[in-house]
């Protein structure tokens, strides 16, 4: 009984070695793959940013400055969170006749520098609503501030 086995697995094994190995087949998966790259590609080099504030900005540097300017936590998030719903921090943001970070409607906005525009908002949310999260509260309800 053994020497069958033995038999058995001998011959296998020379059936197994005797086989030409065959190329892999480019599968589906593959496919995407390649199709993905080339997309990304294509993406690169051809297709054209539109968006209207074209500069690399850090909007935590204006949430860092935010916290140093206001020194109070609650108020910083406030704050923020009224800033990024209006503009995502971008100090070249513009809607129609809003621009900056606190989408205010002074010309002066359009040309001052991200921490100028926040100094800007900061002053213009005390004189009118008294604090940052009245005037979030403000926000949340009218949809403007």
């Amino acid at each position: 009984m053994s020497t069958d086995l033995t038999e058995h697995a001998t011959l296998n094994k020379h059936v197994i070695l005797n086989h030409k190995a065959e190329p892999p087949r480019a599968g589906l998966g593959r496919c995407r793959v390649w199709a993905t790259l080339l997309l990304m590609v294509f993406n690169f080099h051809f297709v054209k940013d539109y968006s209207v504030a074209k500069e690399n900005y850090k909007p935590t540097h204006y949430k860092q400055y935010i916290l140093i300017t206001l020194n109070d936590i609650d108020e910083t998030h406030c704050l923020v969170e009224l800033y990024m719903a209006e503009s995502r921090l971008n100090p070249l943001a513009r809607n129609g006749s809003h621009y900056g970070i606190p989408q205010g409607r002074s010309k002066y906005l359009a040309t001052a520098t991200g921490t100028k525009q926040i100094d800007w908002g900061i002053k213009y949310n005390l004189n009118r609503y008294g604090s940052m999260c009245k005037a979030l509260e403000h926000y949340k309800i009218k949809g403007w501030h």
